[in-house]
Order: C-alpha cells, then structure tokens, then sequence
C-alpha cells in the first residue's frame, strides 16, 4: 500500500489493528474495521448510502452492523487509497448526508413521464416535462444527482467536480425559464481566463515567456506580441470571424435537426417540424452570407489548417487547438476539428459571449439548482434506483421502465439521460428495434481520450514563468484554464499520435484549473483543489490490455512530472488524488468508452446524423421513447440543450397519443 501526505504535511501512519480505517476509490468504499488484521478483510461497500448506514446503525456490535450492510469481501486491489481518521469519518458522513437526498414521498407505480438519469439534461428534461403538466419522476442509479456535472468530497475537506468543471455553455433560456439564479446557481467569472506557460531555457535569469489572454484585448494583444506583432493585430479580426459563425448557427442549437424524410413522407405536425428545422438552416446561411464558404472549411477542415490561416505563432496556435481537440479523439490534423472548437466557444455566462466560469460550490450547485427548478413545478426525483430495462408493449409502445430491484414504474413517456449505446443496447429489448437502426448505434463512434486527475494540494504551484509570491496568495494567473504542453501544435498532434498506437502520450495534453482561487469554500485554508483534464489516454492499451493499478499510477505520474517542468514543487504539494481514465468515465458516470459528450461530436455525428439519420428528433423506432442525452442534437458539453429540446418535442408528442 502506499500512503497519502495529511493536509498538515505529515505522513499517515500504517494501518493499524486498533481503528478503523474507510479508503475511497473509484466510487467504491473499503472499510476495515476495528480488530482487522489484512486487507483481504476489508468491506467493499458500493454507495455512500451503504456506508452511512454502516457507520451509524443502531447496533450492538460491530459484527451486527457488517451482518445488516451490503457488502462482499474483498482484497484490495489498488494502491491508490485515502485514510481517513475519526475527523474524516464524520466529514465523509456529513457529505453522504447532505448529497444524498431521501426524497419524503415513495416513488409511485405511474407517472406521464420516467426520465432515465439525473444528468443535467435529464433534470432539464423533468422540469420542462413538468412544466408542461406531464407528472415527471427522475430516476438516477447514483447517490446523487448531476451525472458528471456534480460536487463529491472524495478526499475529506476537498470538494472536487469531479468530472465536469467549467460552465459556459449553458442555454440562457434554460437559466432564465427554470429561474437558476433564484434556486441557487452563481457563477465565478474569470479574467484572465487562459495562461500558456512555455518550457524555455532561462538565460542570464531571465523568466520563461507564457502567454496570458483575457477580457482586455490591448491586454490580450501586448500578451500575443511577444510571439508575433502579426498575431497581435490579427487576433480581434479572427475573434470577430468566430463570433458572427456562433451567431449564426446559435438558433440551431434549440430546435429539432431538419428531418428531411418528413418533409415529404411524415404527418403535418412533422412537416411543420421539418420546416422549422429548414428555415432555421436557411437563415444561418443568409447570415453568414458571401462567406458561407470559408465558413463551411472551419465545419470541415482540421483546426490546424483554418489557424495557420490566421496565425504563425505556435504557442497561440496551440492554445486556440485545444479547444477544437478537447474531449476527442482527434488531433489538431484531423479533418472536422474545427467544429469542436466552434462548439467551445459558442456559450457565454453573465452576458460575457464566449466566457467560462467555474460554479460557486462546483458544478453539484448546478445540478442542484436544475434539481430545484424541477421539483418547484412538481417533479420527482429518485437517487439510487437503476433502470435495467425499458418495458414495451407487444406493438412496440413504452409501458415504462423496470428497476434493477425488480419494481416496475409504469408511464406512458421514457426519456433517456443515458447515452444512445445504453438505452437502446442494453436497456431496449432488442427484437422491438429495427436490425439497421442496431447496427448504426453499434457503430456510433464512442473513442475517448481523456483521463482525469482531481488533486488535493497544500499550497499553490508556483510558475517558473512568472513572478511568483512567498505568501501562497493566488495571482492573477492562478484563475485560467493553465495549458501546460502546449508550446506548439506538434506537442498535441504527437500526443494524439501516441493514443493511437495504444499508449498514454508521452507528453500529455493538460488542461489545469484551480477553482478554489475564486471560490475558497471547496478546500481547506490555505489548501487548493486541482483540476487536470488530460489527453491522450486510449480505452484499452496496447494489444487490448486493460488499465490496471499500476498503469494508473504510471500515468498519473507523467502527468505530475510535466506539471512540476512548469511548476517545481508541485509534486511536493500534493495530499491526494482521484484518478479516472476512460473505463472510470464509463463505470463511474455512465459516460460511453469514456467519452464525456456520449459520443464523438465528428461532422458524421452531428446535426441530423445523431445519434445516427432518421432519428435525430430526439425520437426513437419505439413509440415514447425519446432520447435527452449528450448523444442527441447538438451534442455534449454542459448545455442542457438536448434536456430542454427533448421535453418539448415529447410534450407536443404527448398531446397526440
């Protein structure tokens, strides 16, 4: 076993046989209890909620307390674990209290709706379900709602989003019809927002240059003309470019894809449906006007072609790319990159375009607040109960859902959170799909790249380039998405080429973010939560080999050594860590191969090829049964566009039953 550093800076002492001792790892809880002698004699309990009732049943002994738990014997197989002290303890039960919510009334044996999944979209999908007077039960497998939006104390004071972590994308029509701001949603603007520190040699102590970009764009400009004066004046025109596509294509996020087959074969609400969908493809055209052309290559081309367009600079370039790579399996020379880095910049917080921010609270304080917009109109909401299938009638038409316990939940509408290889592979009985519609689903490209590293640190990395402070206080800097390996765009094509051929890159791709600078409430005094969002990490490793213990640790070390190349001390700083590759992803949120947008956002699975044509409308083959998940248009992100979009078109579906 390995051992974790205090928040204090001191080492834990071993286990020992006169306490107890809770380990944390990927979603699982491993608890020994007083009196054990080996690991193999741990607990190995799966929700939070099972711990709780552990720690605190109102038993006689310990050995009554094991006998009402579920639980199974187990060795321990990592040696990534997290002891927790009596302090720790009452800290871990606390959260599990406070996030897990046992809702007063029982779930029901009927409702208009069943919405599969608390993810931000199908909370989104509840409360405009019942909004629209259907009665709505949201039913999550997990502890807690959110998906992969949410806040989890996974190392004792630290408050981690543990998987999503920034918010920009957001609909604003979302956050003014549920009233977000009233139920509790703050966003933590950032200026600066983007900081590229570049690995140079120091000559005659001169700090290494870094580029910094934010709301100021003579700020922006000066930062830019250290690598390029040419840059500097083309910037504003470039982000000008941007802005009027975004403007452009935004409407197209709120509708219904055009569903050509109904223009010509489909009842008049469908072709009314279809229209709308047409018109609003028209009108993006005529925005764009005489430029449709080169905007149609920044849809089509790799982002690295449209930036040199643009820009000679790398470390600028570079910066920009990641935009257009993060979350793919793609690299900056992909063809159809650039319309990744268009779906990253078409949001905006505050009335700010383009803006990220990180949520007061983490991102649980969005899901949270989502959760009270839906049960304000009236919606339920059940943690832990787990859809293991979706009942059809003889003719092909939802009856509801049955879960994992065996109780049936009749309606008349599912909505599925769950990405599309879910609900319809293994949720839908099989024999009801059409064997085409199967095989498109089969093939929907799920390929992630992506590992995650939360880290709980005792003190602020220091950059060697900039000038830093003794005092530990955050700067300016210390806010930004930090892009670390990203001094050119070889670094990240090299990185994707590495994932490739079935190994963790190299020199990953790192994107750092420190919440806690704005928003203390997440950590300790004096202590940070860390954020690195990395890349390239394939599903399966080479020759189909599964990620083990020992290949996390190796990754998670190369990803540490690149940060402390920029930041020395930063390894030093480190308490403890939660690492999530691609089959985490999976396992622990439900996320396909890993893929945090349910499925790659390439030009082959978009618009009205997603999930896969005929059934981009959020409709399925099976009567009631919609889709409202990142797999559906337009796509990934922390958007709710799907949830809201979805819920609409069942509604009106609803009414012609």
């Amino acid at each position: 076993m390995s051992r974790f550093r205090s928040a204090k800076g001191g080492m834990r002492s071993p286990v020992s046989e006169s306490d107890s001792l809770i380990i944390h790892f990927h979603d699982y809880y491993y608890v020994m209890l007083e009196g054990a002698k080996e690991v193999s004699e741990m607990l190995c309990i799966r929700h939070q909620t099972d711990l709780v009732d552990l720690m605190t049943s109102p038993v006689s002994s310990p050995e009554s307390a094991i006998r009402n738990a579920k639980f199974s014997t187990c060795k321990m197989a990592s040696r990534h674990y997290r002891r927790l002290g009596p302090t720790g303890i009452r800290r871990i039960l606390r959260g599990c209290r406070a996030n897990h919510s046992r809702p007063a009334a029982s779930l029901k044996r009927e409702y208009d709706a069943v919405v599969i999944g608390a993810g931000h979209n199908g909370l989104v999908a509840a409360a405009y379900l019942q909004k629209g007077g259907l009665k709505t039960v949201v039913l999550e497998r997990r502890y807690i709602v959110g998906g992969a939006a949410v806040t989890e104390e996974i190392i004792p004071g630290f408050h981690f989003s543990r998987a999503s972590y920034l918010l920009s994308l957001l609909r604003p029509q979302i956050y003014t019809e549920l009233e977000l701001k009233k139920h509790g949603l703050k966003v933590l603007l950032r200026d600066p927002y983007s900081f590229t520190p570049i690995l140079e040699d120091s000559q005659g102590g001169k700090i290494p240059r870094s580029l910094l970009l934010g709301n100021s764009m003579a700020e922006t400009q000066s930062q830019i003309s250290q690598f390029s004066l040419k840059d500097a004046q083309a910037f504003p025109k470039y982000e000008a470019f941007m802005n009027r596509l975004v403007t452009a294509i935004d409407p197209l996020l709120d509708i219904c894809p055009m569903d050509v087959a109904a223009l010509t074969q489909g009842s008049l609400r469908q072709r009314f449906r279809a229209l709308a969908g047409l018109r609003a493809l028209f009108s993006a055209g005529f925005a764009l006007g005489k430029q449709l052309p080169q905007y149609y290559e920044v849809l089509t081309a790799p982002i690295s072609k449209i930036l040199d367009l643009w820009f000679e600079s790398e470390p600028l370039k570079a910066t920009l790319a990641t935009d257009a790579v993060i979350g793919a399996m793609a690299g900056p020379h992909t063809p159809g990159s650039g319309y990744v880095l268009l779906h990253h910049v078409m949001g905006g917080v505050e009335g700010r375009k383009g803006a990220w921010g990180y949520v007061s609270g983490g991102m649980g304080a969005l899901s949270g607040a989502l959760a009270r917009g839906a049960t304000t109109f009236g919606a339920e909401i059940f943690t832990d109960k787990a859809v293991s299938q979706i009942l059809l009638s003889s003719d092909k038409k939802v009856q509801g859902v049955c879960l994992q316990d065996g109780t049936e939940v009749k309606s008349r509408l599912v909505l599925s959170n769950a990405s599309p290889r879910h609900t319809f592979l293994e949720l839908t009985p099989q024999e009801h799909l059409p064997l085409e519609f199967v095989q498109r689903i089969s093939q929907f490209d799920t390929r992630s790249p992506v590992t995650k590293i939360n880290v709980a640190v005792d003190r602020l990395p220091n950059f060697l380039a900039v000038s830093n402070t003794t005092s530990n206080s955050p700067l300016p800097h210390h806010q930004c998405s930090i892009h670390l390996n990203c001094e050119n765009t070889n670094a990240l094509h090299q990185a994707f080429e590495d994932a490739c051929n079935g190994r963790p890159s190299r020199r990953p791709m790192i994107e750092m973010c420190i919440p806690s600078v704005l928003d203390p409430t997440l950590a300790p005094s004096g202590c940070h939560v860390i954020s690195l969002f990395t890349q390239y990490t394939p599903y399966l490793l080479a020759d189909e080999k599964q990620w083990d213990p020992r290949d996390r640790e190796d990754y998670a070390n190369r990803v540490f050594d690149s940060v402390e190349a920029y930041a020395p001390g930063f390894k030093a700083s480190i308490i403890g860590i939660d690492v999530l590759t691609p089959p985490d992803l999976e396992q622990i949120f439900g996320l396909p191969g890993g893929n945090i947008f349910h499925g790659a956002m390439s030009l082959d699975q978009l618009y009205f090829a997603r999930p896969v044509p005929a059934y981009s409308s959020y409709q399925s083959p099976i009567q009631g049964l919609y889709l409202c998940g990142s797999g559906a248009h337009p796509g990934g992100g922390v958007m709710g566009a799907v949830g809201r979009n979805a819920a609409r078109v069942a509604l009106e579906d609803f009414k012609n039953l």
